[in-house]
């Protein structure tokens, strides 16, 4: 299995909350850290994000917010849509997420040396940089697109 199959795989994501001792379903976790990371994130933005569907990803921000891990507020300028954003206590339970996944990759390259483990963290780099660009060039490419059937 690849690497992105294994970060995705239900096994690795149940081992990570038993890691960091966080009661919270799986589907709801990836989406608090992105809220935490990321600022107040509207329904929609989130649900693109994280390849799911508007609806579902909308009954898990109200799961998180019936838990007091995120609440909703206004946006500026369309005051029909509704942001996410994390509280005090949806932080603190991302930040006992992200202490866990890297104590998690700590044991995983324990045995690795620290030359290795320096490639990776530049080849990581590199290939994170090449999928932003790509990333980048795929929206410039679609709102190219939207703009043209639009006018």
């Amino acid at each position: 299995m690849d690497i992105a199959g294994m970060l995705n795989s239900p096994r690795y994501d149940d081992l990570l909350l038993t890691e960091a001792g966080v009661a919270l379903d799986r589907a709801l976790f990836p989406l608090l850290v992105r809220i935490d990371a990321l600022g107040p994130l509207g329904v929609t933005e989130l649900a693109e994000q994280v390849g799911r569907d508007h609806s579902t990803v909308s009954r898990q921000v109200a799961k998180l917010e019936s838990l007091g891990f995120v609440r909703r507020e206004g946006v500026a300028g369309d005051q029909r849509v509704r942001a996410a954003v994390v509280t005090d206590a949806g932080r603190q339970v991302a930040q006992v997420l992200a202490a866990a996944r890297n104590r998690l990759f700590a044991r995983l390259l324990a045995d690795w040396s620290a030359a290795d483990r320096a490639a990776l963290t530049r080849l990581n780099g590199r290939l994170a940089g090449a999928m932003h660009r790509l990333g980048a060039e795929a929206l410039a490419e679609a709102t190219s697109r939207d703009r043209g059937r639009n006018a």
